[in-house]
């Protein structure tokens, strides 16, 4: 069957969208203010940059901090918990604190090997040899040398400085936000169960967090077990219950197809050349793009390499010498950044977040995942079980399906060929569905009968789907049995 051809956004012919870039690229804020006022005169604006302009007007962020142009580093953004825990509201009268229970991405980490910096190196020798590096490009190549070492120190995929720094954070902060739960665990000895994917990082973030939580509280020591590994409930893409997604994810044409059609455009290609001018004279650059070097990559292939090191360096942060930072940013410019995170998030869209409007392969394996959430709240609720807390550690590619299969916020919108994903018509962003330790957990609270639970995403208080409601009008409390309603759970006792 023949497929319907992609209407992917065209780049205006008249250019305005490129001069936008350049305006804010050149003015920084006030070109910012500027392009923003003019985006009601001249449509074609609307949608060109939305994250570089933000990142402008709103005061852009340095390495190693999310904020203004934060979406740029896609799902590889560090982690900050998204509300003051003083701002959370406070449950009803009467109600007490009995369970909480989490799943978090583990922290910021190294990458997972050196073929991105090993590429860039092989082009980046051949220029310096002839003379072919720009004055900034001439600090390039040790610049990355030195990232890749410190990688190889921390040992590649594995939690870096800052990542285990998120971790622990995150669990202190759970330990002050239900001081009363954990004097209660404390003084009846409940048991809380830690559970992670097994792999290495997951591992790891586990280890943090309740080394942590026991720093916060040392009574909690002999409660806290000994972590457990469970791939199923936690590395469900790679077990089991992912055959039928790891066949869509190599098989299907309709994904290859959209995934090609949205790299291919030519924003890439100039972004990629952009990006590599700043490192390389504008004559390597060019036999770079007519595929001189293609043994080693071609132009785009280099580009990304490039923004995958300036979008691993915060998380290395600690790495860095004096702790100052990397500053790879320095060799990509933030519109350059804000394409290539485009096509990152576009690539986990479509792989692993809403996808498809006709279809739920990516998120419909989360399912193991969301139905343990409520086994553990149910299971305190009917009296089978003692546990405190329960706490579970696992990847991007288990949070992201799961923010879509609850219908998280910014994990709504599928799409369909007519109308694919783009920056400007979807809300889904790596940066704040999945950044380094993302994480959900749901507080569970009774009186008498009745239990409440409330839900954090990324420590931000967060209402359920729609169609969940609220025990009032703009509460974030909901009684456990709606959400068995909502999510079409049935009690046994009902």
């Amino acid at each position: 069957m023949d497929l319907m051809p992609l209407a992917l956004p065209q780049e205006p012919a008249d250019g305005i969208s490129e001069w936008a870039a350049d305006l804010v690229d050149t003015m920084g804020g006030p070109g910012a203010g500027l392009a923003i006022a003019l985006e009601n005169l001249f449509p074609p604006l609307s949608g060109a940059l939305p994250a570089h302009a933000a990142s402008h007007s709103t005061g852009s962020s340095t390495e190693g901090h999310s904020g203004g142009n934060s979406d740029s580093y896609g799902t590889k953004a560090s982690y900050e918990p998204g509300q003051n825990p003083r701002t959370y509201q406070a449950v009803r009268r009467g109600f007490e604190p009995v369970f909480t229970e989490n799943v978090s991405r583990h922290g910021s980490r190294a990458a997972t090997d050196s073929e991105d910096g090993d590429l860039v190196l092989k082009l980046w020798d051949r220029a310096a040899s002839e003379g072919q590096l720009t004055e900034a490009g001439k600090e390039f190549g040790p610049q990355v040398r030195a990232l890749l070492d410190a990688m190889a120190e921390v040992g590649y995929g594995n939690l870096s400085g800052r990542g285990r720094q998120e971790i622990q954070d995150t669990a202190v902060r759970m330990e002050k936000r239900l001081p009363g739960l954990f004097a209660h665990i404390a003084k009846d000895g409940e048991p809380i169960d830690v559970v992670s994917s097994g792999q290495g990082r997951a591992v790891d973030s586990a280890g943090e967090f309740a080394t942590a939580l026991t720093k916060a509280d040392p009574a909690l020591k002999p409660l806290i077990g000994p972590a457990r590994a469970d791939e199923d409930l936690l590395y469900f893409h790679k077990a089991a219950g992912g055959a039928a997604y790891r066949d869509y994810i190599d098989n299907d044409k309709r994904l290859a197809d959209t995934l090609k059609s949205v790299t291919d455009q030519p924003s890439t290609h100039r972004a990629a050349v952009n990006v590599l001018k700043k490192i390389f004279k504008p004559a390597f650059v060019a036999r770079i793009s007519a595929g001189e070097f293609s043994a080693v990559g071609s132009d785009v292939d280099a580009a990304e390499a490039v923004y995958n090191l300036y979008g691993i360096a915060p998380a290395m942060s600690e790495e860095s010498p004096g702790g100052r930072g990397w500053h790879m940013e320095r060799y990509i410019a933030p519109r350059d950044a804000a394409w290539f995170g485009y096509l990152s998030d576009a690539e986990d869209f479509y792989e692993k977040g809403p996808g498809f409007a006709d279809s739920d392969i990516t998120y419909k394996m989360a399912g193991v995942l969301l139905d343990d959430f409520f086994k553990k709240a149910e299971a305190r609720r009917d009296g089978t079980s003692d546990l405190g807390a329960e706490l579970r550690f696992t990847h991007a590619e288990e949070i992201i399906p799961l923010a879509a299969l609850m219908g998280l916020p910014g994990s709504t919108k599928p799409v369909t060929a007519q109308h694919p994903y783009t920056h400007a018509g979807n809300l889904w962003r790596g940066a704040s569905v999945a950044p380094m330790a993302a994480n959900i957990q749901w507080d569970v609270f009774r009186k008498g009968h009745t239990y409440l639970v409330r839900m954090l995403y990324n420590e931000k208080e967060t209402a359920f789907k729609q169609g969940c409601r609220p025990v009032a009008k703009g509460s974030t409390f909901y009684e456990l049995n709606e959400l068995e309603r909502c999510f079409g759970r049935t009690h046994p006792t009902s």
